[in-house]
């Protein structure tokens, strides 16, 4: 009985981890800042953990797999932009567009 509980157990926190989403974690900024990303109100919210904006949110995205969109903010202006991210691996594409034609695109590092 006991062999079968810690197997369930196993099954299911494999299945935990196979189930979150590839965006979610902490990511090195291009500015060297920490930002994580963590579900909320049904999609993915970005928030700055190290540097000067530390604690302020900078985006919310939706989406699954490895393509998301939604919206991105500089912490430097506060204007908020069109934005996406897709993930490869390690890297995270952000990229934020104004009237989507003005993009601009950062490469983030997974820690």
């Amino acid at each position: 009985m006991r062999t079968i509980i810690i197997a369930a157990a196993l099954a299911l926190s494999a299945v935990t981890a196979q189930a979150a989403e590839p965006i979610v974690g902490n990511w090195k900024t291009a500015s060297g800042a920490t930002a994580q990303i963590a579900p909320c109100s049904g999609g993915y919210c970005v928030t700055l953990k190290s540097g000067k904006h530390s604690g302020k949110q900078i985006g919310k995205m939706a989406g699954s797999g490895t393509s998301y969109k939604g919206e991105i903010t500089d912490p430097e202006t506060d204007k908020t932009y069109a934005g996406s991210g897709s993930v490869e691996g390690n890297s995270l594409k952000m990229k934020g567009c104004v009237m989507a034609v003005l993009c601009r695109t950062q490469t983030w590092t997974r820690l």
